[in-house]
């Protein structure tokens, strides 16, 4: 069974501003709850082909993994992957503007656990929802406040 979590939220901010911060992972600590942090393995700024460490906090586990950004359109799209462990995960998020002020952002996440992580599949799909609906709400009035 696959995981598919799809959450969305609407900024009272440009389009611009939104895909501009969002798709610069270095600001990925600061409006994700579980990312401790981001580091760069090939050098900024994001292009297809780009690799980042991340290490996030989830369900009380540390998990470090490396994503390879393979899609990206400026102000639309960025989808990144990772291959690693037993729940290889990719990353999406799509822009649209609801508005000249306002912008419509969707995150998924989405993948397909092996060994163990398959009996937990709907666990973890739940606590990614909750998860993703904090960080959206967190970069919702991050980004408003500006």
């Amino acid at each position: 069974m696959g995981v598919d979590v799809l959450t969305e939220v609407v900024i009272d901010r440009p389009l611009a501003v939104v895909a501009d911060y969002v798709v610069d992972p270095t600001n990925a600590p600061e409006w994700y709850v579980n990312i401790e942090s981001v580091e760069w393995r090939t050098d900024p700024p994001v292009a297809v082909g780009s690799r980042l460490d991340f290490v996030a906090r989830f369900l009380g586990r540390r998990l470090a993994y490396t994503y390879e950004v393979v899609e990206l359109v400026p102000d639309e799209r960025l989808v990144m992957r990772t291959a690693q462990g037993p729940f290889p995960m990719e990353t999406s998020y799509e822009w649209s503007a609801e508005s000249a002020r306002s912008t419509r952002m969707t995150l998924r996440n989405r993948g397909e656990p092996s060994g163990f992580a398959t009996v937990a599949a709907p666990l973890l799909a739940g606590a990614m929802r909750r998860a993703n609906q904090k960080d959206l709400a967190r970069l919702k009035a991050l980004l408003e406040s500006r």
